[in-house]
């Protein structure tokens, strides 16, 4: 069975880089045709597709995200990394990451962690 754990700091300052990671165990992030993907939720609001890696390494990102948002992995250790720049309060929310068949919906994965809140404040 696939799991996956977010791990990060909880705590970012304004215009710093946001960086969390997801760990996956049970199964390998470079088989079958999967995206591994970011989604967050701000506190009041609705889930925000952010992006996602696929099984083959491409990448995938929301529009209104695109400029401040990398997403990478390291296959010798099943991990792939959010990062998000230039981060301010609106950036203050719950991120999930998940293992999905589809990309780009705005709705948490049927296999995903079970989120890291991450708070950004001076």
């Amino acid at each position: 069975q696939v799991q996956l754990q977010e791990s990060g700091p909880g705590l970012v300052k304004p215009s710093q880089t946001l960086s969390l990671t997801c760990t996956v165990s049970g199964g390998s992030i470079t088989t079958n045709i999967y995206y591994w993907s970011w989604i967050r939720q701000p506190p009041g609001k609705g889930l925000e597709w952010m992006g996602a890696i696929a099984s083959d390494g491409s990448t995938y990102y929301n529009p209104s995200l695109k400029s401040r948002t990398a997403i990478s992995r390291d296959t010798s250790l099943n991990r792939f990394t959010l990062q998000l720049s230039s981060v301010t309060p609106e950036d203050t929310a719950v991120y999930y990451c998940g293992r999905d068949s589809m990309m780009g919906q705005d709705r948490l994965p049927p296999c995903r962690g079970q989120g890291t809140q991450v708070i950004v404040s001076s």
